[in-house]
Parts: structure tokens; sequence; C-alpha cells
């Protein structure tokens, strides 16, 4: 049996490819309940965010493992292996520990030291949990990762500065237009990325801010704490026509601002600029919109291209991040091996022990005449005497689980008794 760790990144794919599988909270709980149904998983968390999309398994065999999350994937996304499978990446027991690891501790994001990406982990697997996905061995795994995730950030400085995709997108909006002080902002979306969004314009200082949404209420709630003006979905237009700055992060499954909707809003605008970052995965604007005169249209490629022209200025955190995830995936392959013997060393001390009581009832005629004080000091004699003996091969086994060596001895334990 092995953890691992499969699926696709910003780091290893294209955002064409990336935003098709990533799969919507309301598809999770169905998605673990196939994984776990399939032949060669017997656990299973999903992390799907906007930079990623990946499975963490204990899987029965690694390539049949392979297979069976590439195919949910496909099943998934309704897209044919081939569609994806060169940007797969896959890693299994210590690299797979060190792969969760490192995307707790925010090393893996696209925007290094992102804070979301630890409330997100957990949130995957509480999930696992809630939907039976994930039992013992993925529990700890994800315990252990979370516990690496805070060391991240309260021992290293990883987490100041830029610390989310959202913050990211206002800053290279401001970097482009060379401050927002002037701008008139509206915000598309009402979940947690848009309203950090909101959030950090508000902290930039814009002029006037705008919160769009679906569902009215959720845009006013946003609005009045931000000290913002909500707008009705039937007045978008018009309110996008008299902006500066478009910042949109929903959750629909495909665009919502198409190229004809926006050359409509354009002409309307007279040709004055407008800036429009789309944060959201799976892309809220049609690409082809960038295309049309005065509108500069920037997505999550160019957020994170923008965010690693930044990222010298915190290598040295990185060097301490990794240090810490180094030395917790350690202490997690200790603890595992340790766990590994644990039966072995359980079921010698269980033999012996079978022996020795054995041993006393073979002598209980002899011992007949013993008084209570002298039946407790043989009992203790005899214990202790096995503990004496089964003392140096247990902190042995333990010493040396893991390794070759201990290997070796489980192997000739079991043989000599007959374990």
């Amino acid at each position: 049996m092995s953890i691992v760790a499969i699926g696709l990144s910003h780091r290893s794919t294209p955002l064409s490819v990336l935003e098709r599988t990533t799969i919507a909270a309301d598809d999770l709980p169905k998605l673990l309940a196939d994984a776990i149904s399939r032949d060669h998983l017997s656990e299973a968390v999903i992390l799907s965010t906007c930079n990623r999309t990946e499975v963490y398994a204990y899987a029965e065999r690694f390539h049949g493992a392979y297979q069976d999350v590439r195919n949910l994937l496909a099943d998934s996304s309704g897209l044919p292996p081939e569609a994806f499978s060169d940007h797969l990446y896959a890693h299994y027991d210590d690299d797979a520990v060190q792969h969760l690891f490192g995307v707790a501790a925010g090393i893996r994001s696209a925007v290094v030291g992102e804070t979301e990406i630890l409330g997100q982990v957990k949130g995957a697997w509480e999930l696992a949990r809630t939907e039976g996905a994930a039992q013992s061995t993925l529990n700890r795994l994800f315990r252990q990762a979370l516990v690496v995730g805070k060391r991240a950030r309260t021992e290293t400085g990883i987490s100041q500065h830029i610390t989310s995709a959202s913050q990211a997108a206002v800053a290279m909006a401001a970097d482009h237009l060379g401050g927002l002080e002037d701008a008139k902002v509206l915000v598309l979306g009402a979940g947690d990325m848009a309203e950090g969004t909101a959030k950090a314009l508000v902290a930039g200082g814009v002029r006037e801010l705008l919160v769009a949404n679906r569902t009215p209420a959720r845009a006013q709630e946003i609005a009045e704490r931000l000290g913002a003006t909500a707008v009705p979905m039937v007045d978008f237009g018009t309110s996008l026509a008299a902006s500066d700055v478009l910042l949109t992060s929903t959750a629909s499954p495909g665009s919502v601002i198409g190229v004809d909707d926006l050359a409509v809003i354009n002409e309307a605008r007279h040709g004055n600029p407008l800036l429009i970052v789309d944060v959201a995965v799976p892309r809220d604007v049609d690409p082809a919109v960038g295309e049309l005169d005065g509108v500069t249209l920037f997505d999550m490629e160019d957020i994170r291209g923008f965010v690693a022209r930044g990222l010298d200025a915190r290598q040295g955190e990185m060097t301490g991040v990794e240090a810490i995830v180094g030395e917790e995936a350690d202490r997690y392959r200790s603890d595992t091996s340790v766990r590994g013997v644990a039966p072995l060393v359980a079921s010698m001390w269980d033999n012996a022990e079978t022996i020795r009581t054995g041993e006393l009832d073979r002598f209980r005629n002899r011992l007949a005449d013993l008084d209570d004080a002298e039946r407790e000091a043989v009992e203790a004699l005899t214990k202790g005497i096995v503990a004496k003996l089964l003392h140096p091969p247990t902190s042995e086994l333990k010493d040396s689980a893991g390794t070759a060596r201990g290997e070796r001895l489980s192997d000739s334990l079991r043989t000599l008794f007959d374990l």
C-alpha cells in the first residue's frame, strides 16, 4: 500500500486545460464516493482550487491508482485522458508526503506563501472525512500537513507581503495603472476570492468600489462591510461602462462575459481604456475580449507571471520553509515506520506472554502451596525475565524502523519466533 498524489497544477498545466479540470464544490462528494469505489483506491482526498486539482489516495498499487485517478479526472471534466495526460504529475510515498506538506506550506502556490491554501487543504480533508473517503492513513497525513502549514507561517516570513491571488490581482492592476487612487473599480462575484479582492482594493485606497453578484443580498453584505456600493446585475453593463477596472471572480463553470457583450459596453465607453483582471478558474471572461480596442485583459497566467517577478525577495524564506517541510516529512516517515513495526512487536510480546502463562499453568500443582505474596513474587519474576529478554529486540526494531536493516530484523524475527 502506498500514499500517492496525482494531479494537475499551474506549474504543469496550461490555464486552458486547468480550468476544464477544476471541480465544483457541489460535485466533490459524489466524486469522492466515485474515487474510493475504484479498484485501487482505498482512501481519497480531492483538493481542487484555482491553481490545482489533485487527488491524494491510499492505494493498492501505484500504476493501478494512476489509471484510476486519470480516469476519474477524465470522467469529471468530460475530457479524454490524452487531453491532459502529458500535464499530469504523480508522486508516491515519501515524495507524495513532501509534496502535500509543500502545498500546505504555500511554497507550491502561484502566489508563494498564500494564506488561503491552508484553509483549502483543511476543507478538502474535512469533506473527505465527512464522506468517509479519508480514514486512518490520510487522516494522519493531513493532520500533519496542517501542522506543517502553521509552522511555515509562524516560524518564517513566507506569508508577508502579497499572500493571495486576490492581493496579487489588485497589486498588478495598481502597477499597470500607476495606482488605483483615482480609479473606479467594479468587482464581479461575492465568494471568498471576490471578497478578498474587494478588501485589497479598499486597503489600496481605491477611489470608488462597486460590487455586483447574481445574488444581490450577498453583494449588499460585502458592500456594507467595506463601504462600497452594491450594483444590481441588471445595471452591470451601465456600471462597467463608467468604470476604469473590472476585477472578476465568480464560481461560474464557464464564461459570464462574452466578446459580444463587452463590445456593446465598450462602445458606450467612447474610447476610454478598460482594464479587466480575471481571477476566476474557469475563466469568467472570454479571452477574445482582450482583442477589443482599449481593453486590456489579464488572467491567472498573467498574475502568476507578475508574482514570479517579485519572488526573489522571498527566496531566503523559501529555504526556511523547505527545511520545515523536510523536517516534518522525516518525522512523519519515522512515526509511520514505528507504527508499521508495532503489530510485529505486539505479536512478539503476546507470544512470549502466552508461553509464560502456559508454563505457570504447567507448574500449577507444584506452586499450589505458595501463599499470595509468593505467587505475586513468581508472577513478577517471570514477567521481569520476559521483559528483559524482549527489550533489546524491541528497541532495535523501533530504532531501525523504515531502514533496510529494520526490514532484515523484522524478517528474522518473524522466522525465529514463528510470528
